[in-house]
């Protein structure tokens, strides 16, 4: 925690989880940031249901919380918890500090929004990164052909040419005769 017992962002970024495509903080993490308890936290969202519609809070499924439970040390505590945790978009954790509305809520969720828009940022960036990345690789394929048929004339230039073989072997050297056929006057090879 710094000077005035707020957390960092870096600390914060390390509590957002992606759950259903979707960056999110749980209850039980949005509470600690507000300083408050997550029985706190979950009666104001139910007092002021209205200002949470589903695409800024959920609760997560049996199946995610274990993930999360496993992925998550600092989240270990919920494996024994009955009940499914709720979890909070940007949108939700700024409309929960409101209906907290805490000096310390107001400014935590200054960090949280700072920390979600430090991430998207990032996944911009990495974006951009992959799309250059694609960009290089339909530049190869397509020089491919061309490097392949250069490389192939390099190769043939650095290959000598084979030179003739001698045969192996004995060669006879002795003057044609015909067998078979007569020679003379009417006379026959012996």
């Amino acid at each position: 925690m710094s000077e005035n017992g707020l957390i960092p962002v870096g600390k914060i970024e390390n509590i957002i989880l992606v759950i259903r495509g979707q960056k999110i903080i749980l209850d039980r993490d949005l509470a600690q940031l507000y300083n408050v308890t997550t029985k706190r936290l979950n009666e104001q969202v139910r007092r002021n249901r209205s200002r949470f519609p589903d695409d800024f809070i959920f609760r997560i499924t049996d199946e995610e919380k274990a993930k999360v439970v496993a992925n998550c040390d600092h989240l270990s505590i919920l494996k024994f918890s009955p009940s499914l945790p709720y979890a909070f978009t940007e949108h939700g954790a700024i409309m929960a500090a409101s209906v907290i509305n805490s000096p310390r809520a107001i400014e935590a969720s200054i960090f949280v929004v700072r920390a979600f828009v430090r991430l998207r940022k990032m996944v911009e960036t990495h974006t951009q990164l992959l799309q250059k990345v694609g960009e290089l690789e339909y530049r190869l394929a397509s020089h491919d052909q061309q490097i392949q048929a250069i490389l192939e004339a390099i190769r043939q230039l650095m290959t000598p040419p084979e030179k003739p073989r001698k045969k192996i072997g004995f060669v006879v050297k002795e003057k044609k005769t015909a067998y078979g056929k007569k020679v003379g006057k009417g006379k026959e090879d012996p």
